[in-house]
């Protein structure tokens, strides 16, 4: 049957969410009158969380019911979720799932999120778990199995800064000089990606998706909104981590973490370059690319989905780019660019 997407009716939505929860309520416990929402994101997925049972011999516990209309991704969500739990990675486990519905009821992870636990005492430690939790993702890479994280792919990504962030949001038309530096700079940053070792790849790691888990769990951290992942470039994870849309780290701490991740992954026997150096540079360019995506993703998000939250990041992400850019002389005229287009986008303003 088609049904309506969450953007347009959400209480028809979680009407029929309900219906189909109780199609399932004895086999799990479920008590329906405990279902609230847990939380929400950039798409149109939503979940709730209730009263259940894992299977019918488990205690009393609570599990997590989606809702994610068509053509958001069920079916990617069941795969890279069996995927990850093969390679030693705590995600939900899938209980049901309706595919053609939208519908999934699936394990909790509880509610401490890596973002809101993490702090000046715990955040080496708690790091250093994602990244080997990362560091087991990867070494279960194998080709053909995801979807490539592609030239096309990475092009089309970064073409959201000059329609959406320079065109939408700041107003301004796309002379030929700006759309040819926008051409050379992309080239650049795409020759780098697809020149790095290809690995599975989350394409969302980073500590709004990360849950800190209940001790004495040694499964540190569960991994959440995966259903996105893909095949690409060995250092993209690791950029998206420490350089993340919701929290900024100093260089110090930074560099700490990348080099924890590159003499890991190397005894791990993961195809990181051997040059500290070189591989500092790829995961910098990388980070930019994915830097230049979200500046243009916030701005549709606010634009198109009417999500305005997201714009206030703007400025995290402009100094992210920016500082990348100025780093390198390849990318300086990029850099100038930047320094443009903030001064542009202080005048237009964040927030609404």
């Amino acid at each position: 049957m088609t049904l309506p997407p969450a953007s347009h009716a959400p209480d028809t939505r979680l009407q029929l969410l309900t219906a189909w929860l109780h199609s399932h309520a004895n086999r799990y416990a479920l008590d329906l009158a405990t279902l609230v929402p847990a939380s929400s994101d950039a798409s149109f997925r939503r979940y709730f969380r209730l009263d259940g049972k894992e299977a019918e011999d488990a205690a009393g516990t609570t599990l997590i019911a989606v809702d994610a209309p068509p053509p958001e991704k069920c079916r990617e969500f069941v795969q890279i979720a069996q995927l990850l739990s093969a390679a030693g990675v705590n995600v939900p486990r899938v209980l049901e799932v309706d595919y053609e519905a939208g519908f999934m009821l699936v394990t909790d992870l509880g509610t401490t999120v890596y973002l809101n636990a993490l702090n000046p005492d715990n955040a080496r430690g708690l790091m250093r778990d994602a990244l080997d939790a990362l560091i087991r993702w990867q070494l279960a890479s194998k080709p053909d199995v995801l979807p490539p994280f592609d030239e096309a792919f990475l092009r089309r990504e970064m073409e959201l800064l000059p329609e959406w962030f320079i065109g939408r949001h700041l107003g301004r038309e796309m002379d030929d000089k700006t759309r040819g530096l926008l051409d050379r700079t992309f080239a650049l940053l795409i020759a780098s990606a697809r020149a790095q070792p290809q690995v599975f790849m989350l394409r969302d790691f980073m500590p709004r998706n990360l849950m800190l888990m209940a001790e004495p769990n040694p499964a540190n951290p569960g991994v959440l909104d995966f259903q996105d992942a893909v095949y690409g470039p060995i250092t993209y994870d690791v950029a998206s981590l420490l350089r993340d849309a919701f929290l900024s780290w100093d260089e110090e701490f930074e560099l700490d973490c990348f080099v924890y991740y590159w003499e890991r992954a190397r005894k791990a026997g993961l195809p990181v370059d051997a040059d500290f150096g070189e591989f500092y540079r790829q995961l910098e360019w990388m980070g930019l690319q994915r830097h230049i995506k979200v500046l243009g993703l916030f701005c549709r998000i606010n634009y198109r989905d009417h999500k305005p939250h997201y714009m206030k990041d703007l400025p995290r992400f402009i100094g992210y780019a920016r500082k990348v850019a100025g780093r390198y002389r390849p990318l300086a005229p990029f850099a100038k660019l930047l320094d443009e287009l903030e001064g542009r986008a202080a005048e237009v303003g964040y927030t609404f």
